[in-house]
């Protein structure tokens, strides 16, 4: 026995309206649990929605372009009512019967011979500064983000209605004029900067072009922003973590097989959380109110780390680190790095980080300079610790020595602060008791 259900956009954190980017589904369709629906993108990354359970698409209500929230209808499901409610969705953590809300049956499906027609091109039309344009809220939304007029795009869709491709044709065609008629400077966003080379490789040599993926195209444009937008100073310290090291070894070694597997990224959230303590302005946010700027100085600390996947870099984020021990933040590292690995990760799992570090320690190099995330106000870089002869007043002994880089926002702090945030972090790596004073 099965019966018609409704699907509906689950619990998707704080966001509301995100564009649809894909529909993976069509009627007909047989789905399993867990399956992707369809695709959705945040300014942080693009995510899917799974299936709350098993059976044949009947219908999809959204298309590519329109924009969800949670609650909002999917597609109609024809499953198995016995199997339904056996199935966990994450909609709130409930299962799929209270996720889902019964439809009527859809009616017979009638075939009707389809007569071939010639392709014949839309003539785009033309708005007239008297005449209301005709585009959806999405389309709207979306060109707004742009800074497009919709009133001046041509439009291709059936009935004069404005596109997503008639929107971005506009916007290629107003890069072309303004390269045309600025040839040695581009004034995109008024920084006056030379035009991008435009090369043909290929002339030089065998090329292969390969699509970037989603999470490389968002975090790309992101990082542009940050690094364009914020005055980024970088400072430069080492830190001692011999006994620290040593100490996480013994922690692993007497744990057993099963246990809490102890990493330097753990007891880095840490330390930094402390750090942040003793210098609440790096865990902090520009505001503005009134017309004025405004520093907005957080309570809570929330801790976001990179991590490395197959499409790119995120950045998953351990909520409330101050009230967590490092065995928990630890297992949740390894949690969201394997969530992130798979394409799991969830808005709530990215958003509302106050601090991030970014660690290389397991991949290698004696340094570099991250970007901060915006809004955040500094983000603080690990690479990979090194064995080294270092001066104790008699001898030379050999000391773990790691890297520390830390990026700020110049308008925000300044290099005295900077300094002392990186010695309070390097005093605590180096004697983690520090930690309780």
């Amino acid at each position: 026995m099965s019966e018609i259900r409704e699907i509906h956009v689950p619990d998707i954190g704080d966001f509301k309206d995100l564009p649809v980017i894909e529909v993976l589904v069509k009627p007909g369709d047989k789905v399993a649990f867990d399956d992707p629906l369809l695709t959705l993108e945040s300014d942080k990354a693009s995510m899917d929605v799974p299936s709350p359970g098993a059976g044949v698409v009947v219908s999809v209500t959204i298309k590519e372009g329109d924009r969800v929230s949670r609650g909002s209808s999917i597609l109609t499901l024809q499953m198995a009512v016995d199997q339904a409610p056996a199935a966990v969705s994450a909609v709130n953590g409930t299962s799929v019967a209270d996720a889902v809300k019964s439809s009527p049956a859809p009616a017979p499906l009638v075939s009707t011979p389809v007569v071939p027609v010639p392709a014949i091109a839309p003539a785009p039309t033309v708005n007239t500064p008297d005449a209301k344009p005709h585009a959806s809220p999405s389309i709207r939304s979306y060109a707004r983000k742009l800074g497009v007029d919709v009133t001046k795009v041509a439009a291709t869709g059936k009935g004069g209605r404005i596109l997503r491709e008639d929107v971005e044709r506009f916007v290629k065609d107003a890069l072309v004029r303004l390269n045309r008629s600025a040839p040695h400077a581009d004034q995109v966003g008024g920084l006056n900067l030379l035009p991008w080379p435009d090369v043909d490789f290929s002339k030089f040599g065998n090329v292969e072009k390969v699509a970037l993926s989603r999470i490389k195209k968002i975090s790309g444009a992101n990082l542009s922003r940050n690094w364009v937008m914020i005055p980024h100073v970088t400072n430069n310290e080492e830190a001692d973590i011999t006994g620290l090291e040593a100490f996480r070894v013994q922690l692993n070694t007497e744990g057993g097989k099963d246990a809490t597997k102890y990493t330097m990224l753990a007891f880095l959230i840490k330390a930094a959380v402390a750090t942040l303590k003793a210098f609440p302005q790096f865990n902090s946010s520009l505001g503005n109110e009134d017309g004025e700027p405004i520093l907005i100085l957080k309570q809570y600390y929330h801790i976001g780390f990179a991590a490395d996947t197959p499409n790119g870099l995120v950045v998953p984020v351990i909520r409330d680190a101050d009230q967590k021990g490092i065995g928990q933040i630890a297992t949740e590292c390894g949690e969201l790095a394997r969530k992130a690995r798979d394409g799991k990760l969830g808005p709530a799992d990215m958003t509302g980080g106050t601090f991030t570090v970014s660690s290389l320690g397991g991949i290698g190099g004696t340094g570099f300079t991250p970007i901060i995330n915006a809004p955040e106000v500094a983000i603080l870089g690990v690479t990979r610790a090194q064995t080294r002869p270092v001066w104790d007043g008699k001898g030379f002994a050999p000391r773990l020595i790691l890297p520390l880089a830390l990026s700020w926002d110049h308008r925000v702090v300044d290099g005295a602060a900077a300094a002392r945030f990186l010695q309070h972090l390097a005093a605590l790596l180096a004697d983690f008791r520090r930690i309780t004073l």
